[in-house]
């Protein structure tokens, strides 16, 4: 296997002994909020520290529950906070480590991705990057042992992180994880009115409604909601919180929201 891509946030975002982070993912899964009436084809999970968003994160992931032992490769589409590049970043490497074990990059899907003109393949891109990281133990935990797509969304267009879903969209046995948390540092109250707009605007899949002040991952949740109406797919908001909600003062928060796609 190539090099694996060793994690970066464990200890700071998430816990790094691997009993404790197991217990705090089906916790955080077992207290979801929002139902759903099928197990979705794509969410929407912030990305912060557990102790902020973990809550949330485990409402966007217990509807996929019913889907482990099905879905056989998830894709994971987050921004860039480390690394400016344009385009679309997949991993060199050949897999991901988490405290939890190994997840496998997918090699068929990354090779198909690098089809795509705005696709480039940078450990750099990835290497100290958070977004996409914190999803995986809830990968691992809800899902099992499954394969992942990692796909950081650099300086590029809504439209063409479409085109890259698409091209990995596949069929029962994959999942779309989007990773993005919404406004940020805002008193509480306005922040709960714009994470309110945000939430209606993903509800009616209008990505023009949405922009980079109301939700950090704009680019992924956008080509999300590209490929969703395309597809006929309807969104539900299953929680939508802040830091001031869960571990926070509300003086300035950071707002999360889960969402599901079917």
């Amino acid at each position: 296997m190539r090099d694996v891509r060793a994690p970066a946030v464990a200890g700071s975002f998430y816990p790094r002994d691997a009993v404790e982070l197991r217990a705090a993912v089906r916790a955080y899964v077992a207290g979801a909020h929002g139902r759903t009436a099928s197990p979705p084809k794509a969410v929407i999970a912030p990305h912060a520290g557990y102790v902020y968003s973990g809550p949330i994160a485990g409402s966007a992931f217990s509807p996929l529950a019913p889907l482990r032992g099905r879905v056989e490769r998830v894709v994971v589409m987050g921004p860039a906070h480390r690394v400016a590049f344009a385009g679309l970043a997949v991993p060199e490497a050949g897999a991901f480590a988490t405290p939890l074990g190994l997840l496998r990059v997918d090699d068929a899907a990354r090779a198909a991705l690098l089809e795509l003109p705005q696709v480039l393949a940078s450990d750099r891109a990835h290497a100290g990057e958070h977004s996409l990281e914190v999803e995986l133990p809830f990968v691992q935990e809800v899902l099992g042992d499954v394969s992942i797509v990692p796909i950081v969304a650099g300086d590029t267009t809504a439209e063409d992180a479409a085109e890259v879903l698409e091209r990995v969209w596949g069929g029962e046995e994959t999942c779309v994880v989007v990773s993005s948390d919404l406004s940020h540092y805002y008193p509480y109250a306005t922040a709960g009115r714009l994470d309110h707009d945000t939430a209606r605007a993903i509800e009616r899949l209008a990505p023009g409604e949405i922009g980079d002040d109301q939700a950090c991952g704009c680019t992924g949740v956008c080509a999300l909601l590209l490929v969703a109406r395309a597809r006929g797919l309807r969104a539900t908001a299953l929680d939508v919180r802040s830091s001031g909600d869960t571990a926070g003062t509300r003086d300035s928060v950071v707002g999360y929201g889960a969402f599901a796609f079917a």
